[in-house]
Order: C-alpha cells, then sequence, then structure tokens
C-alpha cells in the first residue's frame, strides 16, 4: 500500500498538534512484543522481553523515519543515550517503516546508539493504542516500561521535542 506525500504530510501534521490519547496507563501489563530492528545500519531481532531482563526500557512510537519531528526525537534520544545508560534504561524507538529505510535512519538520525524496530502495519502500536486513526502508522507516545513489564511512565504528546526530556525527568522517579 503506497500513500500520496500530502496525506502523510497532513497526518503528522495532525499528530503534531493533539495527542493519541494512549490507553496503557501506568501500572498496566505492557504488551510483549518482538521485531526486526536496525541499529548502526545492521539488522537483529529487538524482544521487549529480553531488553527488560537488563532493566527498565523506553518504548517510543513515532510516525515515519527522516520527518521533521521524528528526525529531531531520534537526535535528542541519540544526544541523551549516555543519560539513560547511567540510570540503566534502554531505548527502542518503533515505526511502521520497513527495515532497509530503518537501516539507515539508525545510522544518520539514531547515530547507532538504539535500535529502531520496524513495526509492519502498526500492529504493536496497535496494542499499546499509539497507532494514529485510521492509517497503519504509529502516533507519537513514549513509554518508560519498568523491569516487571509493567508502564511505569507514559508521554503522550505530538511535540517531539518534549519526550525524551519528559522521560529523563520521569527515570529519575523510577525505584
Amino acid at each position: 500500500m503506497t500513500f500520496r506525500p500530502a496525506l502523510i504530510a497532513a497526518a503528522l501534521a495532525l499528530t503534531a498538534v493533539s495527542p493519541a490519547f494512549a490507553a496503557l496507563k501506568v501500572g498496566d501489563k505492557a504488551p510483549d512484543f518482538t521485531v526486526e530492528a536496525a541499529t548502526n545500519g545492521a539488522t537483529h531481532d529487538f524482544s521487549l522481553k529480553s531488553a527488560l531482563k537488563k532493566g527498565p526500557v523506553v518504548v517510543y512510537f513515532y510516525p515515519k523515519a527522516f520527518t521533521g519531528g521524528c528526525s529531531l526525537e531520534a537526535r535528542q534520544f541519540s544526544e541523551n543515550m549516555d543519560k539513560f545508560k547511567a540510570k540503566k534504561i534502554s531505548v527502542v524507538g518503533l515505526s511502521a517503516d520497513d527495515v532497509p529505510t530503518l537501516k539507515k535512519f539508525s545510522s544518520a538520525d539514531c547515530g547507532g546508539k538504539f535500535p529502531v524496530g520496524s513495526d509492519k502495519g502498526a500492529k504493536i502500536a496497535e496494542k499499546y493504542d499509539a497507532k494514529m486513526p485510521a492509517m497503519p502508522m504509529s502516533s507519537r507516545v513514549s513509554y518508560i516500561i519498568g523491569k516487571d513489564g509493567k508502564v511505569a511512565f507514559v508521554h503522550d504528546s505530538g511535540n517531539a521535542a518534549t519526550h525524551v526530556p519528559s522521560l529523563l525527568a520521569a527515570a529519575d522517579s523510577l525505584k
């Protein structure tokens, strides 16, 4: 299925001004997933269950690689990965982009510092209530999943610039 650039631009503009109203709340069990992901241009499988064995995980959903807000957000995560690692928190980004696109995005905008996974058809996003209405794309919603597999924090905002600072502040309050 292909989308016209104008339709994608309209959908991305809508997410910039309206939240997705995430259904998952603090304390909810986070749906488990395994996806094909890319880190620094190399592909691998990413499993939430496996990542949680090492500590909390930021799972952030974004609409489309190489778009203004999504590139900004990825660069902010990349620039702050040392702060997340110091808190023993790993990060994974999810979008409906294909793996070849994510291989490039993981090197360019993510700086090779964290994985981005391909959520084909936004099926995982739907389980997290982070899917755009009527489109197979993610909206912009970020979660911190605690080591226990439960949602510890939710940031639901179309403003890409607010996610990383909000997640870092919330990470300070995790036990």
